[in-house]
């Protein structure tokens, strides 16, 4: 039987249930392979990447180690236990731990990073014997019990069920919170109101703060360079555990291993998933410091999961930190970052009146479209729908949210792949003016 696109598309409305959808509105587009940043349909349609899917195809497509490697397990361990031991898990550890700071010793492992944040805040909570966790408005943190609860946007408000959750404001300099002028003010007002909520809520009652490093989905929101730093400060002062979220901003994403190394701070626990080996079998985890994976020799760990370590994920994870060293592809990302992302997507702010702001590192950058530049009302929805619509038609894979475009291509993306794409991006808005 000859494959089509309608072939698919059909098979996939008749008995596919999609998420965060309501069913009858959704129109998904058919996707036939991929190699490196480039994906096609079934009629030899091609689109290059700017999303990574879910930003987390950091190596690209089918990168032939990982396949490979993937490949080999698969044939001689596909399945274990995760209470034995064996090779691929102790190794892919170990490879984590290398590219960690000197203070992370163990790596728990989950099947993806919603339920690596759950596990972080178990730790937390059990390490500490407090209970409440507080993270930010702005952030996303997974689609799990806890996790949900943690996030900051409206999707946790159907899904609040579990309890001792609190949150605060982050800094967002476009769109302060704090009537801040510069970069400085936001910083020092952020830090002063998550003091005040820290005291307010009880430090005696709270076991850790949860952060993205940058917060993603919410708009990839750098932060000023002395907050992390100052949380970090607050975790200390109030023995709190300080929990950095890289599952999204991790393993290259923004130009180094970890997103946290570029602001001079080192938390207690790191969760991570997407990047650690492109997605290409569902994985994620927590690392832990010294002073929590020693706690937890002489107290028990109530918590596991039937495919923790799972040896094919665990190949892929090896493969891809291998492959990623080996061809410099962190610093791939950085000089993509650097020499042809910054400047382009500026110029694209100069010229478009509907970008209102431009923020990014590496490989990880949003353009916040507005309608009017001077009060920033975010650009109509419907409008962004249209936008989005017409780069794929031109051939370019967007991650919107919002009313943000999400320039986040594989850490593998070339300079030329790199000015194709900020060149549809150029076309497409000049045709939506506001």
């Amino acid at each position: 039987m000859e494959v089509t696109n309608d072939y698919v598309y059909q098979l996939d409305r008749e008995y596919v249930f999609h998420s965060w959808s309501v069913q009858s509105q959704i129109d998904p587009l058919v996707i036939a392979g991929a190699q490196g940043c480039k994906l096609w349909d079934y009629q030899g349609k091609e689109y290059l990447d700017f999303s990574s899917q879910l930003v987390n195809v950091n190596i690209g497509y089918a990168h032939p180690k990982v396949i490979e490697a993937v490949q080999k397990q698969a044939q001689e361990l596909s399945m274990i236990a995760p209470a034995t031991a064996n090779l691929a898990r102790g190794e892919a550890a170990k490879r984590i731990i290398a590219h960690a700071p000197d203070t992370f010793k163990k790596v728990f492992f989950t099947n993806a990073g919603a339920d690596a944040n759950e596990n972080a805040i178990r730790m937390a909570r059990i390490f500490t014997g407090k209970s409440k966790i507080l993270s930010g408005y702005r952030s996303y943190h997974g689609n799990t019990g806890s996790a949900i609860v943690a996030t900051g946007d409206p999707r946790r408000i159907p899904n609040e069920y579990a309890h001792g959750h609190v949150h605060f404001f982050q800094p967002y300099l476009y769109r302060s919170e704090f009537y801040a002028e510069d970069e400085t003010q936001e910083c020092e007002r952020a830090l002063a109101h998550l003091r005040r909520v820290i005291e307010l809520e009880g430090p005696d009652a709270i076991a850790a703060v949860l952060l993205e490093s940058i917060p993603g989905t919410a708009g990839i929101l750098v932060p000023p360079q002395g907050y992390l730093k100052g949380v970090r400060q607050l975790c200390d002062e109030f023995n709190l555990v300080m929990i950095l979220d890289e599952v999204m901003a991790g393993f290259g994403r923004t130009g180094s291993w970890f997103a946290f190394e570029q602001f001079g701070a080192v938390p207690d626990l790191v969760t991570f998933a997407k990047g650690v080996n492109s997605g290409y079998v569902p994985t994620g985890g927590v690392m832990l410091s010294e002073s929590i994976s020693e706690f937890f020799n002489d107290h028990f760990f109530p918590g596991g999961l039937t495919y923790s370590g799972h040896p094919l994920a665990m190949a892929a994870i090896i493969a891809t930190l291998d492959a990623m060293d080996e061809e410099k592809i962190v610093e791939n990302a950085a000089s993509i970052g650097a020499n042809v992302l910054s400047s382009g997507l500026a110029a694209l702010g100069e010229k478009h009146a509907m970008i209102g702001d431009v923020r990014g590192s590496g490989v990880f950058w949003a353009l916040e479209l507005v309608s009017h530049p001077e009060t920033k009302s975010p650009l109509a929805l419907e409008k962004v729908a249209a936008i989005k619509m017409d780069l794929v038609k031109h051939g370019l894979l967007p991650f919107v949210a919002g009313n943000r475009i999400h320039i986040v291509p594989p850490c593998v993306i070339s300079k030329e792949q790199a000015m194709q794409g900020l060149n549809i991006l150029d076309d497409v808005l000049g045709k939506h003016t506001i």
